[in-house]
């Protein structure tokens, strides 16, 4: 079973949850995630959905790289996206 990430949850609470989703987030477009002060400042209030908002990242990229990494985005509802 995948683990759920909601796109709509902080960074930092997604990272504390699951030590892995940082690599996840790196390999996914958001290498500036990987410095523990963007993590501890930024990360409190960035969520997916504004990260890949700013980036201008594809839900639809960021779902392929989380799905291979173990992970279902779900949406504020709990859908699978």
């Amino acid at each position: 079973m995948k683990k759920p990430v909601k796109i709509t949850q902080t960074i930092y609470e997604l990272n504390e949850m699951y030590p892995e989703f940082k690599e996840a987030m790196i390999e996914a477009g958001f290498e500036k995630i990987a410095n523990p002060k963007m993590m501890a400042t930024v990360g409190r209030f960035m969520t997916i959905e504004k990260g890949a908002t700013m980036k201008d990242i594809s839900l639809e990229t960021i779902k392929e790289v989380f799905e291979s990494k173990g992970f279902a985005l779900i949406n504020e509802e709990g859908d699978v996206l």
